[in-house]
């Protein structure tokens, strides 16, 4: 396995050089690893399915279902889940997080990925939809902190939104393993902004993922971001310490426990990325941050990873031309990790004659 960066020189942010080197030390609580232990504990007591049922669509080339899956404490968290029609073979998933403000909205609003042959779940953003997109999950839980989502619950790593948040990501992919139709040695998280760092975390937590796809990821070098951009939701954090300015403290250390530099470090999946040079909503450098540091605490041999990165694009990346990118790429490592299955259930077969 190799990295392979693919750059341009334009930045609003450091220079590129600096970009191509920027490792800030992001601190990590001392009971990172055992917080989310206890979180993800508690989480898997309940069984991860809760309902699957067909949802009857006109898109005749695709099969529909409504998925309600147990996430944070149990509780009930909604998706979409689609695969090509007609097909019977387990097929590789692709589990994706919508971005701040959306919800799953209706069945046939996102058919990349089952269109390009995927089995895909698309999850609810808990408590979050109505600003961009429908959403059908709530977030039944109520703390000190601000309205918005980036700050709810801000004053406590226990009540933050983001820890439910991020339990959810996981969850949903020890969820889609156990759908009919999936082959579960092969599955992706994929994400742009909030759904980048969702798909982040969950490749810090998750075991096995197969490969991780992210663009202009949210809740990277968050520390730094919220002094750099005001931008909303980074500035929503801003704002909300503007008015509350003896919660610096608490906010700050709500924050070290999602930082998703500190999940990156913990990753192992080959993992594709794209940034904007020009984006004001999440700063360049904090996306490059978790790149330059993924996969370092893992103690395994550095895996494949790449980054595309847009000169005159700001938050919406690279679009077609990046997706185009991705199918491509996550084809080729998807392949090869058939490929890898295959001849461990090859060695096995041979081991038990």
């Amino acid at each position: 396995m190799g990295i392979v960066i693919f750059v341009s020189r334009a930045s609003i942010d450091i220079s590129l050089g600096q970009l191509r080197r920027y490792t800030p030390a992001v601190v990590e609580p001392a009971d990172f690893d055992r917080f989310w232990r206890a979180t993800l504990t508690a989480a898997a007591a309940s069984p991860v399915l809760v309902d699957v049922r067909p949802e009857p669509t006109d898109l005749r080339l695709l099969d529909v279902w409504d998925v309600t899956f147990a996430g944070f404490a149990g509780e009930p968290v909604r998706a979409w889940y689609t695969r090509p029609a007609g097909v019977a073979t387990p097929l590789p998933a692709v589990v994706e997080y919508p971005g701040y403000g959306r919800g799953r909205g209706l069945p046939g609003e996102r058919l990349t990925w089952p269109v390009a042959g995927y089995a895909h779940l698309l999850v609810d953003n808990r408590g979050q939809a109505g600003l961009y997109s429908r959403g059908d999950t709530p977030d039944p839980h109520d703390a000190p902190g601000g309205p918005s989502p980036a700050t709810r619950g801000i004053l406590s790593p226990d009540d933050y939104h983001y820890r439910r948040l991020i339990t959810d990501a996981v969850r949903a992919i020890d969820a889609v393993r156990v759908l009919p139709g999936v082959d579960p040695a092969r599955v992706a998280a994929v994400g742009n902004s909030q759904g980048g760092g969702l798909a982040l975390a969950a490749a810090g937590l998750a075991d096995g993922l197969a490969a991780l796809l992210v663009t202009a990821p949210f809740l990277c070098d968050i520390q730094r971001a919220i002094e750099v951009t005001e931008a909303s939701p980074y500035g929503e954090i801003a704002r909300y310490l503007a008015v509350h300015r003896e919660a610096e403290e608490p906010v700050r250390r709500t924050l070290s426990y999602v930082d998703g530099v500190t999940f990156a470090r913990r990753a192992t999946a080959p993992a594709h990325f794209g940034i904007g040079l020009r984006d004001e909503v999440c700063p360049p450098s904090t996306g490059f941050a978790a790149y330059n540091q993924y996969a370092a605490a893992s103690g395994s041999a550095a895996p494949l990873r790449e980054m595309h990165t847009y000169p005159f694009n700001g938050h919406e990346g690279g679009e077609a031309v990046h997706v185009r990118r991705q199918l491509r790429w996550l084809d080729a490592v998807m392949r090869s990790a058939g490929t890898a299955a295959g001849r461990r259930t090859h060695r096995m077969s041979d081991a038990g004659r």
